[in-house]
């Protein structure tokens, strides 16, 4: 729900603003005078045993890929590949700063070694799986390197990135090298502001494409510049032995050049390394998970956590839904969970580990903790103060704490038992899964990124296996979701609120109204709503247009909708990678009623990419009787269609029109097909603003949103 990108305010609900095999087949890319088809495909690898050999020419470094031959140039970083039809695809422009002057090119058992003295780096170049794998290692003290400098050829024409579920832009397009795109001289950090360790780029006239995988995310970022109106984007890892992050693995592929290529190789990587995990699997470790399946999500307020509510929603046609609700002081009863499990439907407390503070009479439960967590618990940071905590106050709490503490004491235990004591089977963890990771400089509890990483993990796995309580007679499992949940989190999450939502960083001056000042300075503008009327708060039941802010915010707000939602511009790479491993939903701070101006897009995206609406519901909210119609139609569509491919992988994504408003997907083996008209002409007789979708022996099913919604 709940945190932001780094150094943003966002909202959540108790804390006030609360953040290949080797390479399959390439289906070739077709192109017609009208018609443009962007299918899933890594360029077909070739078997020929001479494709592992590695050699050096010349100065040179050439390494066997899938599709053709890579070169390196160890004194520049160059990296080119040479397709096996004759033509040159660069990988990277020279890294911006050269680490030195390479000594002792090498070749080895497995591929070619060197170092540059200068910077205390050692690198190896091989192939692996079909790709070309470069590691660089620090053998001195702190470095930094800027490479893979990419998106430079000049046949480049679009580049993707994994912000929320996925952008493809085209490298040339006005609006994203300008600063209404918010996107040129941003830094993303890989391991947090990125939902996947990838990036890539395609070629123009169906030359297919490069992806490129940081597995050791950690430390990395990317970073987009514009240089000639062209956009491009160039990786920097910073080298520390005290930060754990002294190596730097950049995995690259030739791709055919589909949209969502680098999130095909990436599943791959996963499959490769025994990382990825399986929906199916996890509903035969917790049938109660099946329950995901066909589940719109909605956040519950005032009376709809109760029976009666309930039972209105059962009446409306609504077969599956996730309820969830605050960490107040009138959570749901047992009664309450009892009434939504009878329906169907999972209840679900929210619950986080992240914060601690002072009790005060406006704390939130979950920032008060027994004993002396905090502040002994407190995250150091290098200067020898705390890390703060949200919204500046308190702490944020070290997981490497919790973990040295557990072997006595059982705080997180403690925490969730009473939670989960009227019934609930599901539980939604903030924070954990989204990425910002602390390093803690405190000599009682020492952490590195990737150690608090290690620990989040081993707490959230322990929450969705059921050992979460060592005083309990039996395991019990509960159906366990995160924020915004990166890649790593795969395995041990059944469903992620966020990582569906592309932030873009300006939402938040949108959500708390500081457009212009400070967080702690009076609000620039109030459009957004504040934290009235009681149950049914406007911030997040008022919908907003970009007509309800100041003159002075609209462009900017209109930007800010445009980056997130334009569906010319939206590819699901992050449903590529991980549909079927986990459930993928929006920011719960943007429910569907909050921007009635984006609801048709967002449900044709919705039906498209295979993913759950998230809604807010309140019997004190005006608009309640709408908003229960929507969602019970919605969902009525939906729900079918979810239970027959939600544990499938996304296996095709095209694009079928040049402007890129009509688009298709398929799940498994056809399983499910969607065709989405995000257009205001009809498409092969799909009329503008309306789905068809097909389910493997059936007749297609249509949805035109703008029946259902208002």
């Amino acid at each position: 729900m709940h945190s932001a990108p780094r150094n943003s305010p966002a909202a959540g609900p108790s804390r006030r603003y609360g953040r290949r095999t080797v390479l399959a087949l390439a289906i070739a890319t077709a192109l017609a005078a009208t018609t443009v088809e962007a299918a899933i495909g890594l360029v077909p690898a070739s078997h020929s045993s001479a494709d592992t050999e590695v050699r050096i020419h010349d100065g040179r470094v050439a390494v066997p890929m899938a599709g053709g031959t890579a070169t390196i140039d160890p004194a520049t970083l160059r990296a080119e590949a040479r397709t096996r039809d004759g033509r040159t695809v660069l990988l990277s422009a020279p890294a911006l700063r050269a680490p030195g002057k390479p000594t002792g090119l090498a070749r080895t058992e497995h591929g070619a070694t060197w170092s540059y003295p200068g910077s205390g780096l050692k690198a190896e170049a091989r192939a692996d799986h079909g790709r070309l794998l470069v590691t660089f290692t620090a053998t001195g003290g702190n470095t930094s390197l800027q490479w893979p400098v990419t998106a430079t050829d000049p046949a480049a024409e679009s580049i993707q990135f994994p912000r929320g579920e996925g952008l493809s832009l085209p490298v040339a397009d006005a609006f994203w090298n300008s600063a209404d795109g918010g996107l040129v001289g941003d830094e993303q950090d890989i391991s947090s502001q990125l939902s996947l360790p990838l990036w890539g780029h395609s070629l123009r006239s169906g030359h297919g494409g490069v992806s490129y995988i940081t597995p050791t995310d950690i430390g990395s970022s990317l970073t987009f510049t514009s240089q000639a109106g062209r956009l491009r984007a160039t990786a920097k890892h910073e080298f520390s032995a005290r930060g754990g992050t002294r190596e730097y693995t950049v995995a690259l592929s030739l791709t055919d050049g589909s949209p969502v290529a680098p999130a095909v190789d990436y599943r791959n990587w996963l499959s490769e390394h025994g990382q990825l995990g399986s929906l199916s699997e996890k509903i035969k470790k917790n049938p109660e998970t099946g329950k995901l399946l066909g589940a719109f999500h909605a956040y519950a307020w005032g009376g709809a956590r109760r029976p009666d509510y309930v039972k209105r929603l059962k009446e409306l046609g609504v077969s599956r839904l996730w309820l969830g609700y605050d960490s107040d002081d009138a959570p749901m009863t047992k009664a309450d969970v009892d009434a939504a499990r009878s329906a169907g439907y999972l209840a679900s407390p929210y619950d986080s580990y992240a914060d601690g503070q002072q009790k005060t009479p406006d704390s939130s439960p979950n920032t008060v903790w027994p004993d002396d967590v905090y502040p002994t618990f407190c995250v150091q940071k290098a200067d020898g103060k705390p890390q703060p905590g949200f919204r500046k106050k308190g702490c944020y709490l070290s997981s490497q704490a919790f973990e040295q503490a557990e072997r006595k004491k059982h705080y997180l235990a403690d925490r969730t038992r009473p939670l989960v004591a009227n019934g609930a089977d599901s539980y939604f963890l903030d924070v954990d899964a989204a990425g910002e990771l602390f390093q803690d400089f405190d000599a009682k509890h020492p952490m590195t990124k990737a150690e608090d990483r290690t620990n989040r993990l081993a707490r959230m796995k322990r929450l969705a296996d059921g050992t979460y309580d060592p005083s309990a007679k039996k395991p019990r499992p509960l159906v366990l979701g995160s924020e915004s949940a990166v890649s790593w989190a795969n395995e041990v999450l059944a469903f992620s609120h966020g990582s569906a939502t592309p932030v873009d960083g300006r939402l938040w001056g949108m959500e708390t109204g500081h457009f212009d000042s400070r967080q702690e300075d009076p609000k620039d503008d109030d459009a957004w709503g504040g934290y009235m009327p009681e149950g049914a708060a406007a911030t997040f039941f008022k919908p907003v247009r970009v007509s309800d802010f100041k003159p002075e915010h609209r462009a900017r707000v209109a930007a800010t909708l445009k980056a997130m939602y334009d569906p010319a511009y939206r590819v699901p790479l992050y449903e590529t990678a991980l549909h079927g491993s986990l459930v993928n939903a929006e920011r719960w701070e943007l429910p569907f009623s909050k921007l009635p101006d984006q609801k048709q897009n967002r449900a044709l995206l919705a039906m498209l990419y295979n993913t759950p609406l998230n809604f807010v519901l309140s019997d004190k909210d005006q608009r309640n009787d709408q908003n229960l119609r929507e969602l019970a139609a919605l969902q009525k569509y939906f729900a079918p269609l979810h239970q027959a491919a939600g544990t499938s992988k996304l296996t095709s994504f095209r694009r079928l029109t040049d402007d890129h408003m009509v688009q298709r997907t398929v799940f498994g083996d056809g399983t499910l097909t969607v065709t989405a008209n995000f257009g205001s002409k009809a498409h092969d007789g799909l009329p503008g603003g309306c789905v068809d979708a097909k389910l493997q022996g059936k007749p297609a099913q249509r949805l035109c949103p703008s029946k259902v919604i208002s």
